[in-house]
């Protein structure tokens, strides 16, 4: 669950940072998951839930090294889900919309001109909050999500479901 970003455009991006945010977020996920499968193969069971986001769907500027790092982490579930699967491990990932976390924070405060542009974007017209992950994890860790496998739950209060400003009406 660990994650980090770095909002910089990508031509002014050094590529230390770069890399950082891809280990972080990529690479520190791999290590997890082949370790804790080492494991779950011997059991012939188990569930990894990984911490996608929204923004392996979509690009935006200043978030190149994070929306890569994201982009690979969801490929990698949807890989090691088809390689692990024959052990009955399921391999999913929750794709987090805009939350309210302390990475969000710097844009979350009032005047800036993003945190408006995301509340009039997003059709339940707030910021998420870290609870709303709650039941989508529940659900992915249970056996009620034995035969989902390889895949990403948007949890984005439906920004990914429309285009343009939703109506007020």
């Amino acid at each position: 669950n660990a994650g980090i970003i770095k909002r910089v455009l990508a031509v002014d991006m050094d590529v230390e940072d770069f890399r950082k945010v891809i280990d972080v977020d990529l690479v520190g996920p791999f290590i997890m998951s082949q370790l804790v499968a080492k494991g779950m193969i011997e059991r012939k069971t188990g569930k990894i839930i990984n911490i996608c986001s929204m923004m392996s769907e979509l690009g935006r500027d200043n978030v190149s090294a994070y929306a890569s790092a994201k982009g690979g982490l969801k490929m990698l579930t949807r890989n090691l889900a088809t390689e692990w699967a024959k052990h009955n491990i399921q391999v999913n990932g929750i794709g987090p919309g805009y939350f309210a976390t302390s990475q969000t924070e710097p844009i979350r405060v009032d005047g800036n001109p993003f945190n408006e542009f995301i509340i009039n974007r997003t059709p339940t017209g707030r910021w998420g909050n870290p609870e709303d992950l709650a039941g989508t994890a529940v659900f992915l860790a249970s056996e009620a999500s034995n035969f989902v496998n390889g895949q990403i739950i948007y949890v984005d209060g439906g920004i990914l479901a429309t285009i343009g400003k939703p109506s007020n009406e």
